[in-house]
């Protein structure tokens, strides 16, 4: 028991380990203290305020997501002079941006609204003055409108920490802050990779999925867990999913390996593909300079024939196979023995490598 620490939260006495901040204790607990700015696994930065608690003893309120806990510590998260504290801040993050839920890709997922609904907030009691940004729509995967942005640092962190591309960071001061690439470049003009992990972890309306706007809203979209198919890592996705059509692709931390919840720009926007009109549902074969859609067995019968001609004219090296990560590794393998054992070649390579 000498590793334990005892303190007190909302009158609930709670053992804690050595390093942990009151939010991570509290939520352990099942008590809530609202947050923005926090995201697990990254640099904890109280940037938001959101999070802030009475303590026992301590002059101010404290960012509870940075304070850790103290021996006898005791804690109030929802006094009134607490709740004031939020409502102030929320109201400032409302009057700052263009919060206009009807129109945006996230009502419905935005931590921003969910706040202003618990906290009973009608309107703010600041004039809103949105900065008035030019929403960037320069590539077809990432939409960005600095409007939105609440400044919380969360797109930055996990760009920088989890997924370590450090593409992303603030620049300007003040009332002229943003969040972007160097040199305020738009994403397409960047190093960005694509990965869409700074969308996934936005929690308002700043960074979007371009391709699910005005898709589905969220309460109308199913959420289906699955298997990426691109590479043999194994990652865990979620497919969101309407009348039938991916409308997008999001990561779970709560899924834990292999992945966390990240993924690659495959991944997360690679498969449109499912639902492409182009997509090839039968095999086709050539015939008189055209394609006609042919059975299995009419299709393997000519690839048989082809090969073995080839192969009996120029020899087996001639002769090379290129395999597919969505396929399993089982069906690699496969490939690979008909290849060597079959064909006779060693010229077998694979996608992922490219």
């Amino acid at each position: 028991m000498d590793d334990k620490i005892l303190l007190t939260i909302d009158g609930r006495e709670l053992d804690a380990k050595p390093g942990q901040t009151i939010l991570e204790v509290a939520k352990e607990a099942g008590i809530y203290i609202p947050t923005l700015c926090y995201y697990p696994g990254t640099t904890n930065v109280g940037a938001c305020r959101v999070c802030v608690v009475e303590v026992e003893g301590a002059r101010t309120l404290v960012a509870s997501c940075c304070m850790p806990v103290s021996p006898g510590m005791v804690v109030k998260t929802d006094t009134e002079r607490v709740l004031d504290a939020r409502r102030l801040v929320v109201e400032l993050l409302w009057a700052s941006g263009d919060h206009n839920c009807l129109t945006c890709e996230s009502n419905g997922n935005c931590e921003l609204q969910d706040l202003v609904y618990r906290l009973k907030i009608e309107e703010p009691r600041f004039k809103i003055e949105p900065p008035g940004y030019e929403i960037e729509d320069t590539n077809s995967m990432i939409q960005k409108d600095m409007n939105k942005c609440i400044l919380c640092g969360r797109c930055v962190r996990v760009c920088n920490e989890i997924q370590v591309n450090e593409i992303l960071d603030f620049s300007m001061r003040g009332s002229h802050a943003r969040v972007g690439p160097a040199f305020d470049a738009d994403y397409i003009d960047s190093e960005c990779y694509f990965c869409g992990e700074c969308v996934d972890v936005c929690p308002v309306g700043a960074l979007t999925f371009k391709q699910a706007r005005f898709e589905g809203r969220p309460w109308d979209i199913e959420k289906v867990r699955t298997t990426c198919t691109y590479c043999g890592v194994g990652c865990q996705l979620d497919l969101n999913v309407l009348n039938g059509k991916i409308v997008k692709v999001t990561g779970n931390s709560e899924y834990g390996q292999p992945n966390q919840g990240s993924l690659c720009v495959k991944g997360r926007f690679g498969m449109d593909f499912v639902n492409h009109p182009d997509r090839l549902t039968t095999p086709l074969i050539r015939k008189n300079g055209e394609l006609k859609e042919a059975t299995w067995d009419e299709a393997y019968d000519f690839i048989s024939e082809k090969f073995t001609a080839i192969k009996e004219k120029n020899g087996a090296d001639s002769i090379a196979g290129f395999s597919s990560a969505r396929c399993t590794n089982e069906e690699n393998y496969l490939f690979q023995k008909f290849m060597r054992a079959v064909i006779g070649t060693n010229n077998v390579d694979h996608c992922a490598r490219l």
